[in-house]
């Protein structure tokens, strides 16, 4: 009977439910991560923060320090310099606030004006209209807005928990990611257990390399736009380049949602000609980016083709919103390295994990590409 089906349907018939076996085990996987975002997304953060802070902390113990206490001391380090960025931050948008709120007035005036005696001869009372028709719309929808400002105070309380969740993850990376790793490992099977070890490894590597150049692109970004809104004269450069700062980690896309906000505020404060000026700012520096500081910087440490970055951004911001759209390219920058380790090692060492050394460079034995780190040891790389 099995004769009777043609070949080519057989081979078809094969491939489909192994596909379609794929793509359910995929999903459930997809589902399980959404299901525990509340642990996930912690726990992905954490080892972001770990790939940044790794190196401080490699350094003091270099120097004869106590890991618990260099982490301690990396940690507070770190929290004191964040802590006293959005202070400062905050400052500068409160000062500059009432400023704004005059500059918004008279543009809003200006507007008015243009719509009464410009092309479109508006009268007094249409523009009166609808205002009032807007506040109206506001007053009905109140029970709603009050329901969605109680969802705010309670995401509030779940991104509190969230940070100190990442924080508690956070200090056990650093201070026995070693141990971590080494017990996470004991569960592959020992014929591919160095392999995987050393794919991990390469992987992390590749994960630090990452961070260290979003953080470059970053300050690079925010100081050329804070510069240029400086010098045009736009209010609340420090809160805008601050913005800019934290976007870029979202690669492409992060720089884009910044700077049309600049361009807003520009447009808003200053008029169409400033923010023309700063629109021609931002995409220079876009453009700086992306063909000197992306090439040179993240090119060389993940390796990763800029279509490949936006399709991963694409669909971790549609499986997990912003989230997975931060993410999306550190993930695939670990699996792109760890999976090229996995397929380049024919015959894998056995003393690999040896040969991995202090200062975090590769196997040369392996036939594969050697990291461009220099401050990792394995036990920060977990």
């Amino acid at each position: 009977m099995t004769g009777a089906v043609p070949r080519g349907l057989r081979i078809g018939a094969a491939l489909s439910w192994r596909f379609l076996m794929v793509i359910a085990a995929l999903y459930v996987i997809v589902w399980m991560i959404g299901y525990l975002s509340v642990v996930v997304i912690p726990l992905s953060i954490a080892l972001l923060l770990a790939a940044l802070l790794a190196p401080a902390v490699q350094r003091l113990v270099r120097a004869r320090v106590p890991r618990a206490l260099a982490t301690g001391l990396v940690m507070i380090g770190g929290l004191g310099a964040v802590g006293g960025l959005l202070t400062f931050v905050i400052i500068q948008f409160t000062e500059g606030l009432p400023a704004l709120q005059q500059q918004i007035n008279e543009s809003l005036s200006q507007i008015e004006d243009w719509l009464i005696n410009g092309p479109l001869h508006l009268r007094q009372t249409q523009i009166e209209d609808f205002i009032n028709q807007a506040i109206g719309l506001i007053q009905q929808n109140q029970a709603s807005l009050t329901a969605g400002a109680l969802t705010t105070a309670s995401t509030v309380g779940e991104i509190l928990t969230g940070f100190l969740l990442t924080l508690f993850i956070l200090i056990f990376f650093l201070v026995s990611g070693e141990r971590i790793w080494t017990f996470l490992t004991r569960g592959v099977p020992a014929p591919v257990r160095v392999r995987v070890d050393t794919a991990g490894r390469r992987g992390f590597a590749s994960l630090v390399s990452y961070v260290r150049a979003t953080a470059a692109v970053a300050v690079v970004d925010a100081v050329g736009i804070g510069v240029g809104l400086w010098i045009v004269g736009v209010p609340l450069v420090i809160p805008l380049a601050t913005l800019v700062f934290l976007s870029a980690f979202v690669p492409i896309v992060g720089a884009v949602v910044a700077g049309a906000v600049a361009v807003l505020v520009a447009l808003v404060t200053n008029g169409i000609v400033t923010a023309l000026v700063v629109l021609a700012i931002v995409i220079g520096v876009m453009q700086l980016e992306s063909h000197v500081l992306q090439p040179l910087l993240l090119g060389r440490a993940v390796k990763l083709h800029p279509l490949a970055v936006i399709l991963a951004i694409a669909a971790g911001l549609v499986t997990a919103g912003i989230p997975g759209a931060l993410l999306a390219v550190p993930l695939l920058a670990v699996l792109n390295a760890g999976i090229k380790s996995l397929v380049n090692e024919r015959d894998p060492d056995p003393n690999a994990v040896d040969v991995l050394r202090a200062d975090g460079a590769q196997p040369e034995a392996t036939g594969t590409e050697t990291t461009e780190e220099t401050d990792e040891t394995p036990t920060e790389q977990r």
